[in-house]
């Protein structure tokens, strides 16, 4: 049996009392519509605690647990079909999955990339948080420790839909994928691929930025006591490269959290994102005593300024429970429920573009 399943059996749900802040407890995470279930059961976990049958007191990792609910329903539900199993399918149409969770008291992490043939993956990078003394496992050696610690059975994580979407796509001739600079011309043809030679006539180079798929949960939970964590799911980029791993298992790129200050969750076209730390600068700029709107806006404008077609969404919390957003390249959502809230609630971000940042004055020339 899983750990989270054991987690279940062995706890009893009980009310907890009011926060003196009225904006807690409190989740807030990438994307609306069906992703407004995670954050409706992560604020569940956190205003209904597990508590031992022999102590009164609210577990200690309720913002983790919080957090690893509300992904692990996203996971369930296939979440636009970019969150568990049954999407995002490599060139080789196998579905993947990386996951990342971090605790904001610590500042430990867990997280999993490339992990094959087991569905619960924000479990699974949980376990690698509470049971190692590593941050990161990946592929079938991820799989390896999963099965160790009780997940399973191991399974295709593809779907009939998933294969069917990645077959059509090679009979289109792979259009859309990562490759550059090969041999045959990767806009045309599928692999298999060897080095080409570059523009000039022999070879092909894609000029083109960003990932034909790129939704992702990203959370970030308070409890009562202001403790925090964060997280995040996803299946990555759909027809990647077999192996490449984004941004969303990268501590300070798909998320970050510092309890002190407060947390970020990041989406979007993750091999461009996880360039900036998106997620680590935006808890900076909490820190250095920026609003959350403002902390998340200058980070996507950063990223605006280097790739004017980035798709990018940011969801900012600080520690009190004051939240924002920002983003480019699509109209952004995000759902968020604090407090004595009744449901989840959702923003609307408009996309900050190329003509919204100006650009910084070049200065003299340093020798």
């Amino acid at each position: 049996m899983a750990r989270s399943s054991l987690m279940l059996f062995f706890t009893l749900l009980t009310p907890i009392t009011a926060s003196p802040n009225p904006n807690l407890p409190f989740v807030i995470n990438t994307w609306s519509g069906p992703f407004a279930a995670a954050t409706d059961a992560a604020y569940h976990v956190l205003t209904h605690p597990f508590r031992s049958p022999f102590s009164s007191s609210p577990s200690p990792t309720l913002a983790l647990d919080a957090v690893e609910a509300g992904c692990a329903t996203c996971e369930r539900n296939q979440c636009d079909t970019t969150v568990g199993f049954g999407g995002s399918p490599d060139e080789q149409c196998e579905t993947t999955l990386d996951a990342l969770i971090i605790d904001g008291t610590t500042m430990k992490s867990g997280a999993v990339a490339g992990l094959r043939r087991i569905r619960d993956a924000v479990a699974v990078a949980r376990a690698v948080l509470d049971y190692t003394r590593h941050s990161l496992l990946v592929g079938d050696q991820a799989t390896q420790f999963a099965v160790e610690m009780g997940f399973g059975p191991e399974e295709d994580l593809s779907t009939a839909e998933s294969r069917a979407r990645c077959e059509e796509w090679k009979a289109g001739g792979c259009k859309g994928n990562y490759r550059v600079g090969v041999l045959p011309d990767p806009e045309r043809f599928c692999g298999p691929y060897t080095p080409g030679l570059g523009d000039d006539g022999l070879g092909w180079v894609v000029q083109a930025e960003g990932q034909a798929s790129h939704d992702t949960i990203s959370m970030v939970a308070i409890d009562s006591n202001s403790v925090m964590a964060a997280g995040t799911s996803t299946n990555g980029a759909a027809f990647k490269i077999p192996g490449r791993v984004g941004d969303g298992p990268i501590v300070g790129s798909g998320s970050y959290v510092d309890g002190d200050v407060g947390g970020c969750g990041a989406t979007g076209d993750g091999d461009i994102m996880l360039r900036f730390l998106p997620c680590y600068q935006a808890v900076e700029n909490l820190r250095l005593g920026m609003a959350p709107t403002e902390a998340a806006e200058d980070v996507v404008r950063r990223m605006v300024r280097k790739y004017p077609n980035i798709s990018s969404g940011i969801v900012v919390v600080n520690k009190r429970g004051e939240h924002g957003g920002a983003g480019s390249g699509w109209t952004f959502t995000y759902s968020y429920r604090g407090g004595e809230m009744d449901a989840s609630e959702v923003v609307t971000v408009p996309p900050i573009t190329a003509v919204d940042v100006r650009m910084p004055k070049q200065g003299p020339t340093e020798l």
